[in-house]
């Protein structure tokens, strides 16, 4: 099934090729840091017509079109275009992700890093790819010299679960902090060793799907701040290698209040 995945990730990856820095139609979801252009709309079309003629029974869970649900223990996990912003605004960092689930636990993902051609894999239990190159988390157990990764959500000027004051806190005790625009990437450079670790909040299920289970097949761990084992519903994400998880963790309770 993998290899179908890839392959539809890839014609999807195309068009979202093809419509960067054209002209498209740009829409507002729930204020103006939130859009949805029609080449997230014209992949997402693609996937799912791909699914339903493949896959009828299957269930989907999309980012655009929202819950398609069927009595199938397969659900389809979808961000057709993850970094709309940033294509938006012609910053070639975005991705496709897939993931699919069985009965509640994600078996395979793909993460597509669309400008830059490189396919990242995995499926439950036979490890993580990017292309033919096996994928394992650094071994970095020093804080200050970590390089991490973050994203912010649209709400971020309500400061939801004092994400400004963490990320102040990381500010304070590492070498760097990145922030790329699109979460299945920075959990796939995570997955193989460029970042130590990654921490958001109010993510959805489509952003973390597919680069959940990448993270892990790579020898990492993902679980929320309390470090609890996360899954694709929770709203806090904390994905790291096994040495330096529990310092970030540390660094998160500092400032809850």
């Amino acid at each position: 099934m993998i290899n179908k995945v890839i392959e539809i990730a890839k014609e999807a990856g195309e068009i979202i090729r093809e419509g960067f820095r054209k002209n498209f139609l740009i829409e507002y979801k729930t204020n103006a840091s939130n859009l949805v252009t029609e080449i997230d709309k014209k992949s997402e079309e693609l996937i799912i017509n791909y699914i339903r003629k493949e896959y009828p029974s299957h269930s989907i869970i999309a980012e655009e079109s929202g819950i398609q649900k069927f009595s199938s223990e397969y659900v389809w996990v979808i961000d057709p275009l993850d970094g709309t912003t940033n294509f938006a605004h012609g910053l070639p960092i975005f991705s496709v992700s897939i993931g699919i689930q069985k009965n509640n636990e994600t078996i395979c993902g793909v993460v597509y890093d669309v400008m830059r051609n490189a396919m990242y894999q995995a499926e439950l239990g036979s490890g993580a790819y990017c292309e033919n190159r096996r994928l394992h988390v650094n071994n970095n157990e020093d804080l200050e010299k970590s390089v991490l990764v973050t994203g912010f959500p649209y709400n971020i000027k309500e400061n939801p679960d004092y994400a400004i004051e963490r990320f102040i806190a990381f500010l304070k005790c590492t070498r760097a902090i990145r922030r790329l625009g699109s979460a299945a990437i920075d959990m796939c450079y995570v997955a193989e060793g460029v970042f130590d670790g990654f921490w958001e909040v109010f993510l959805n299920p489509w952003d973390v799907c597919a680069a959940k289970l990448i993270v892990e097949e790579s020898g990492g761990i993902v679980t929320d701040f309390n470090g609890n084992k996360a899954t694709i519903f929770s709203k806090q994400f904390l994905a790291s290698n096994p040495k330096i998880h529990p310092k970030m963790l540390e660094v998160l309770k500092l400032n809850e209040r």
